[in-house]
């Protein structure tokens, strides 16, 4: 039986494969075209908005099944790697999305990517002898600032953009710079336990 923060979890990964049928699919072509709007001179697409509303609902289930299962005492291993890869599913894939459609920088994705694939080879080694890689600060700030950044790009850096400050770029870049340095903290935290021997 799964147990409530785990079927939370499941839910955020199905809301992410909506957010991407959304913004990936070829709508277009089935005659299916989302509404346009004005403002301050920028057409707003739908499609980024629906997309915008489902992300926020995402990222409240991310924080809602940690909060139950600690509440609950019902942490297990298997929801945490579950809720890694519902994290990866939600925020890397939309990333890769929206660099593709010329939204953000093709950096951007590439260094969270990269971040995450060398932290969970250090997780996943960690595991192999036993030892738990806790989170870490600079890891909480890159996963809270990419996710505000993505909400402010989904909705064009409203209202932000209307005093052309551009929040959305400034947070995005942020979290990059937390993803390489949470990195590097990361392997400096494990490196002993990366080198001993089995």
């Amino acid at each position: 039986m799964l147990n409530t923060p785990t079927k939370i979890t499941w839910v955020r990964i199905i809301l992410s494969i909506v957010i991407i049928a959304i913004l990936c699919f070829p709508f277009y072509a089935t005659g299916i075209n989302f509404p346009k709007y004005l403002v301050n001179g920028v057409y707003l697409d739908s499609k980024y908005l629906i997309a915008g509303v489902i992300f926020i609902i995402a990222c409240i289930t991310d924080f809602l099944d940690g909060a139950i299962a600690r509440k609950k005492n019902v942490v297990t291993d298997t929801g945490k790697i579950l809720d890694s890869i519902a994290d990866k599913i939600l925020v890397d894939s939309i990333l890769i999305i929206l660099a593709s459609d010329g939204l953000i920088s093709v950096f951007i994705p590439v260094v969270v990517v990269l971040r995450d694939i060398v932290v969970d080879a250090i997780k996943m080694e960690a595991g192999r002898k036993g030892k738990v890689v806790a989170a870490i600060t600079s890891g909480k700030l890159k996963t809270a600032s990419m996710m505000l950044g993505i909400i402010f790009t989904l909705f064009y850096n409203l209202p932000y953009e209307l005093l052309n400050i551009q929040v959305a770029d400034f947070l995005l870049y942020f979290a990059s710079i937390m993803a390489i340095f949470s990195g590097i903290e990361y392997y400096h935290l494990n490196k002993n336990l990366l080198k001993s021997v089995d």
